[in-house]
């Protein structure tokens, strides 16, 4: 299982590069651009994807949580993308102890929750936003992210498993 959670938390973080990389190309309009009917811009989701994953990884590992800007520019982009990357390492070495509970407060509320809730999160967290990213583009006619070049078939090519 281990190999398993390992081939996915590397698989999140070659994702995510993919998605910083395509953002740093964009102009400044484009970073704003927005869903029809909805407020968050692609840069605003980028930075939402990266706070909440260091949010989780120090749920994990409680080793501090950097605060993640939202990017108006490429250079902007480029430091999120450094603060995703340094976070999914972080998530990458928590996943190797998968068995137990964290508790931590939000809004003064304390919440439990099992270690493989917060790791699985993680993952399912940056694919939403992900592709929610790649829908602000698509609805406005532009192809700028392609889901289908970071899927897990893409992925296991670019690792040289073919698998």
């Amino acid at each position: 299982m281990e190999l398993l959670t390992d081939r996915l938390f590397r698989h999140m973080a070659w994702a995510n590069a993919y998605l910083f990389d395509r953002l740093a190309e964009l102009s400044a309009e484009e970073l704003q651009l927005t869903a029809p009917h909805d407020d968050w811009s692609a840069a605003a989701i980028a930075q939402h994807l990266t706070s909440a994953a260091t949010r989780y990884a120090v749920r994990l590992d409680n080793l501090g949580e950097p605060n993640a800007i939202t990017p108006t520019n490429s250079e902007e982009v480029l430091t999120l993308k450094a603060l995703s990357t340094e976070t999914d390492a972080r998530l990458r070495v928590a996943a190797h102890q998968v068995e137990g509970f964290v508790e931590f407060t939000r809004e003064g509320e304390l919440i439990r929750r099992a270690r493989a809730t917060i790791l699985a999160q993680s993952i399912h967290h940056a694919t939403e936003h992900r592709a929610q990213i790649a829908g602000i583009f698509s609805s406005q006619g532009m192809k700028i992210i392609d889901l289908d070049a970071i899927d897990l078939w893409e992925f296991a090519d670019y690792e040289g498993f073919g698998d």
